[in-house]
C-alpha cells in the first residue's frame, strides 16, 4: 500500500483521481448501446437471410406459431414452416411490423400510421418483432420527425408515437403518458443496408 502512496504521491487521505472519458460513438453504435440498456432485443443481419433465421428462432424459443402482421411487406419473410399469419389481435399472438426511424440518442423506436394505423401503441399485444434497416437511424426524435416529413411529402401520416421501454415491468412514473404505456417485450431485426 506504502509502495502505491508513493508511486501516485498520494498522502494517507487523498483518493486518486479518475477523470470522466466521453466516447464519441457511431450513431449505430450509439442506438444499439441505449436500445441495450432498456432491455430490447437485438439481432444484428448482415444479409437478408440471416432475418430470416434469426426471425425462426426468435418464434422457436419463445413457441410462438403464428404472427400478426402489420405490414403485408413483411409477407416476404414468412413461409408456413416459419410461421402462420393471422389477422386477430390476441395478447399472446406477436406483433411483426417495420418502423419509421430507430432514435440513437435514446434507443427509442419511432412509429406512424403507417406501421400500426389509428391504434394507440397501448393496445397493442406486449410482443413486438421489429424488421428495420441501419439507413433509418437518425440522431434523436427531431431528425426522426424530419425524416417521415421527407419520406412522406404527398401522405403524411398521423398516430405518430414511439416505443421506448423493452421490459413489459417496468412502470413509467412520467405523468405525460400517464394511460399510455408502451412498454414492449421487443425484439429487433436490423439488418445493414448501408
Amino acid at each position: 500500500m506504502n509502495f502505491l502512496k508513493k508511486l501516485f504521491n498520494l498522502s494517507s487521505h487523498e483518493e486518486p483521481v479518475v477523470e470522466n472519458q466521453s466516447v464519441n460513438l457511431s450513431m449505430d453504435d450509439l442506438f444499439v448501446h441505449n436500445f441495450l440498456k432498456k432491455e430490447g432485443k437485438f439481432l444484428y443481419c448482415a444479409k437478408i437471410f440471416e432475418v430470416i433465421e434469426n426471425l425462426k428462432n426468435i418464434l422457436s424459443e419463445n413457441n410462438w406459431n403464428e404472427l400478426l402482421l402489420l405490414n403485408k411487406n413483411l409477407e416476404n419473410f414468412l413461409t408456413e414452416e416459419v410461421a402462420k399469419i393471422t389477422t386477430k389481435f390476441s395478447d399472446e399472438t406477436p406483433i411483426f411490423t417495420t418502423c419509421e426511424h430507430l432514435i440513437a440518442d435514446n434507443g427509442d423506436i419511432l412509429f406512424s400510421s403507417n406501421q400500426i394505423g389509428s391504434k394507440r401503441l397501448a393496445d397493442f399485444p406486449k410482443n413486438f418483432i421489429v424488421y428495420a434497416t441501419t439507413s433509418q437511424i437518425v440522431k434523436n426524435s427531431g431528425q426522426g420527425l424530419t425524416g417521415i416529413k421527407m419520406n412522406h411529402k404527398l401522405n403524411l401520416p398521423n398516430n405518430i408515437s414511439a416505443i421506448k421501454n423493452y421490459n413489459i415491468n417496468i412502470v413509467d412514473d412520467n405523468f405525460l403518458n400517464y394511460g399510455n404505456n408502451n412498454s414492449k417485450n421487443l425484439y429487433l431485426l436490423l439488418l445493414e443496408d448501408l
